[in-house]
């Protein structure tokens, strides 16, 4: 934008009164005054016909109506102005923020204005303090807290435990609320209030070479399901937490992740897995259902197989050694250990909240934890929508 030019009150008169008489076009007018943009006279000329010859005195910059610019006061309006400042200054400061720009806390002068900007124009409350308005406009711009979908994201967060990454999070924005982000913004706002899920260690594996199959694997890694109770796998894993060593077996359905059934103990004996599969089984179709485990020696017993053959359940073993085989059920032990135990936890609970911590996650991971392969529902729901 090109610097304003100032022209005399006697150049502004005389270019009118030239342009009145009709012997000049505006190029001369403007070759002979100097005058860069033609639009000059026809402004000139407009406050002409509308009678405000009172402008051609006025400087350049804001333009006062007639007979009401600060030069146009008295002493007694100018006087009334200035005490109604200061008694808004009075007012103001008694909320005791500091007068220096430097200490001013932002959050507390947006509560102020806020407060007052109905009272006073919020330019005199600026002034008060040494701030400029567009300052003020920025930081309230900035909303100092966590904006709406900042809150969102944190509430889910809290939900869930602080247990998913924010590939889920983004995925549940967008199912529950309609709320359309990229990951890495939904990481960033986790990141900022610290609300990342806890991450398990990862552990390098090494796969084991072909073994003797005691009985065959008929899973053959594929751990897609298309109805309830086709494939079912099973294990077991330490608990290491309490005064003493503890036990867990689990049972899941492949077709939600759903636990159908869990069982702690402090033996690994066959009663154990045994308690597990009857608790699984109970209320349920079971007929020809696949169910994979492991080599340990609880499987292999004549007492496990001959109670799953006679309820129509066909067994399937991993390779010896080879933990792929059964990833889904492995990968749900490690997480259940990462997410509801800490390593510093070992020896310092009782084997009575170990038993209750286990009771308490069970029921979140089947009711409350959503999987992006089940388009972020839970176990439970998406069961009963698919019914």
């Amino acid at each position: 934008m090109g610097k304003k030019v100032h022209y005399p009150e006697e150049v502004k008169k005389k270019v009118v009164q030239l342009k009145l008489e009709g012997n000049h076009t505006n190029q001369e007018l403007m070759d002979m005054f100097g005058i860069k943009n033609k639009s000059q006279i026809k402004t000139w000329m407009k406050w002409f016909r509308n009678g405000e010859n009172h402008r051609f005195a006025q400087p350049i910059g804001k333009q006062y109506s007639h007979g009401k610019g600060p030069e146009d006061e008295d002493e007694m309006t100018q006087l009334k102005k200035k005490i109604a400042y200061y008694d808004m200054r009075e007012e103001l400061l008694e909320k005791k923020v500091p007068g220096n720009r430097k200490e001013v806390v932002p959050e507390v002068f947006i509560q102020i204005v806020e407060t007052f900007k109905h009272k006073y124009p919020v330019k005199d409350i600026c002034e008060c303090f040494g701030i400029a308005k567009a300052t003020y406009y920025r930081w309230r711009g900035k909303s100092w807290g966590p904006s709406v979908l900042e809150k969102k994201i944190i509430e889910l967060c809290e939900d869930l435990k602080f247990r998913v990454g924010h590939r889920m999070v983004r995925d549940l924005l967008r199912k529950e609320y309609q709320i359309k982000l990229n990951r890495n913004t939904v990481q960033k706002i986790m990141q900022k209030y610290h609300i990342q899920c806890r991450v398990k260690p990862k552990r390098q594996c090494y796969i084991a070479g072909e073994s003797k199959i005691v009985v065959p694997n008929y899973l053959e890694r594929n751990f897609t399901s298309t109805r309830p109770n086709e494939k079912w796998v099973t294990d077991i894993t330490y608990l290491p937490y309490g005064e003493k060593m503890l036990y867990l077996s689990t049972i899941m359905d492949l077709y939600n992740n759903e636990i159908l059934a869990y069982t702690i103990s402090d033996k690994q004996d066959t009663s154990f897995v045994l308690d597990t599969l009857r608790k699984a089984c109970e209320g349920r179709d079971v007929y020809e259902v696949i169910l994979h485990s492991d080599q340990g020696s609880q499987y292999t017993s004549y007492e496990f197989q001959e109670e799953a053959k006679k309820r129509g359940i066909i067994t399937s073993m991993s390779r010896r050694g080879n933990c792929f085989d059964n990833a889904v059920i492995e990968s749900f032990h490690s997480t259940i250990k990462s997410e509801e135990f800490s390593p510093l936890d070992r020896g310092k609970i009782d084997h009575h909240t170990v038993r209750s911590k286990i009771d308490t996650y069970m029921y979140y991971y089947n009711y409350c934890r959503p999987f992006q392969k089940l388009n972020c529902q839970t176990p439970i729901e998406f069961r009963v929508m698919a019914a």
